[in-house]
């Protein structure tokens, strides 16, 4: 069993996953704690190329089969290489999208099914969930606009999507957390970054302090 904390960030485009898990990252580190900063798909040389395959905004005729197959195998690559060995030194590690991602823009919003999904990512993680997920529930069409006014730089795939694909990813979370509730905790992403900030913490630390 590993001895390290598995935390994940799930949520749609906008909901701030980024700036809660810096926010965590300097509170962890100034708790004295080994913590591990990635995201999926990538997190690791392999996955990273992966990643740029499934993204690429020259690959919309992309299968739905084949994109959750390559999702799965980018996370395996991921997890045998960053997230297991830093587990198994104890460390805390934050990730930016795990399994509960398939389940839901794979699964739910492109209808592979999301038990079909499921099976796939069994066999890809051998069954490693997350200790903690922190599921930042937003309206698409804010999270889309957050994404707008920022400037994000790269356009990817995921970008190019109409606003009910988008609509349908909050459907789908919304079934996986209720799938998942002794794991998945549903948060406002609306309101003020700062009470967030606070209310993630607390989780965290919780979550730290029982295992």
């Amino acid at each position: 069993m590993a001895g390290g904390t598995f935390i994940t960030l799930e949520g749609g485009e906008g909901a701030g996953k980024t700036t809660l898990i810096r926010s965590l990252m300097d509170r962890l580190e100034k708790s004295g704690r080994e913590v591990v900063i990635t995201r999926e798909p990538g997190g690791s040389p392999i996955a990273e190329a992966i990643r740029e395959i499934i993204l690429h905004v020259d690959h919309t005729g992309m299968d739905p089969l084949t994109e959750a197959l390559l999702y799965a195998a980018s996370r395996r690559q991921h997890l045998a290489e960053r997230v297991l060995p830093a587990l198994a030194r104890g460390a805390v590690v934050v990730c930016d999208r795990f399994v509960d991602s398939s389940l839901v823009y794979q699964g739910y919003a492109r209808g592979l099914g999301i038990d079909a999904v499921w099976e796939i990512n069994r066999f890809a993680t051998e069954g490693r969930m997350p200790d903690l997920t922190l599921y930042l529930d937003l309206d698409p069409e804010v999270g889309l606009s957050r994404i707008e006014e920022s400037g994000r730089g790269k356009v990817d795939r995921l970008d190019l999507e109409s606003l009910d694909f988008h609509q349908r990813v909050r459907e789908g979370y919304r079934q996986v957390a209720a799938m998942f509730p002794e794991r998945i905790v549903t948060l406002d992403a609306a309101g003020d970054p700062g009470s967030l900030k606070e209310i993630v913490w607390k989780y965290v630390s919780d979550k730290l302090d029982t295992l």
